[in-house]
Formats: C-alpha cells, structure tokens, sequence
C-alpha cells in the first residue's frame, strides 16, 4: 500500500482521517496563509489546500499527501481562529442570531502527478446567543485554535439552529465523504 500523508498539524483532521482506518502519517506543510488581494474564502480555501499538499508532497513523493484547510468567512470577510477567549467571544458574539458560512479545501496528490479537489460550503445557523452563553461554552471547551470559535463536534452544538452541508465532516476540517472518494481514486481500499 502506498503511504498516506496528512500535510496537516491539526488533531482534529488527524482525528477524523482515522475514521478511515488507514494508516497514516503527519507532517506540518509550513506555508504562508496569508490570502491574496481579493481572493474569494473559496478559493483561499483550495489555494491553501493544494499548497499545504504540495509541500509536502515535494518531499514525500512517493505518498499519498491530503491537503486541507478551512475558511471561515462572516458578512463578507475572513476570519481566522480566534487565539485568544476575547477575540473567540467576539467572533460568537457577531454570530449570534446570523449565519456563518465555511469553506474547506481538499486536495489530494498521488504519486506520478494524478491531483483531485474539492471545496465544501457548509452553512452555520447561529442561534441567539447571551454574553453568559458564550463566556461558559468557551470557558467549558476553550475552542482558542478552531475557525469560528466552535467545535461543532462538542458543546459547540447547542450554539446552532441548524446547519447546511453535503457533509457533516467537513465543518470539523476535512471532508471525509469527497475523501473516501478521492481515495479509492487513488487505489486505496476505502469502504
């Protein structure tokens, strides 16, 4: 079998490619995120996905290299993890009541050139939010390095009023429905 790599240093992509059951590696891509001069949160998505493969495909050239990355992106403008409880109570504050769309690249790279892609829009209906709610979720969960300041795969849940996707996987940082199906393009045995 031919070596998988997940050019990623996110526990929470790791987490979810292991539901795939294939044995993987990890390795940090190390890029430059900064999104070009009016870039569309879709296409900084994929840009960066396909980037973080490509590094690391560069120096793992006989893997299977998968690149991810996720955009949050509110009224217009990109947000970035929030860092810090402030800048996550800010975020969510803003959400309330609104609703947030995110964009996550895939990109997958097999040896000999072959290049898949995709970007998934997930739409996020917040519910109304009071200032105590939000201070104790992000007390509670300290969601400091996840865009958009939730973790839907947690209590970040019960923030929503709904939310609209192909895929439920992909709203946590990689979308394993189009990934099973980019790997068995590349001959891997993904049920």
């Amino acid at each position: 079998m031919k070596p998988v790599v997940l050019a990623s240093s996110s526990r929470y992509r790791a987490k979810l490619l292991q539901r795939l059951q294939l044995p993987f590696a990890c390795h940090a891509p190390n890029i430059d995120e900064t999104p070009l001069q009016g870039e569309s949160p879709a296409a900084l998505a994929m840009r960066l996905s396909v980037k973080k493969a490509q590094a690391v495909a560069a120096t793992q050239p006989e893997a299977i290299v998968i690149g991810s990355d996720q955009v949050c992106a509110f009224e217009g403008q990109v947000l970035g993890k929030p860092g810090s409880a402030e800048a996550a109570f800010l975020q969510l504050q803003a959400f309330a009541n609104k609703r947030t769309e995110f964009f996550t690249g895939l990109c997958v790279l097999a040896p000999g050139g072959q290049q898949w892609q995709h970007v998934d829009q997930t739409t996020v209906h917040f519910r109304a939010l009071s200032a105590a709610e939000i201070e104790r979720y992000i007390e509670l969960e300290q969601p400091l390095d996840c865009a958009g300041g939730f973790k839907v795969e947690s209590l970040g849940i019960g923030l929503f009023e709904a939310v609209e996707s192909k895929d439920p996987t992909a709203l946590v940082g990689l979308p394993l429905i189009q990934l099973s199906a980019f790997m068995r393009h590349a001959g891997l045995a993904v049920p």
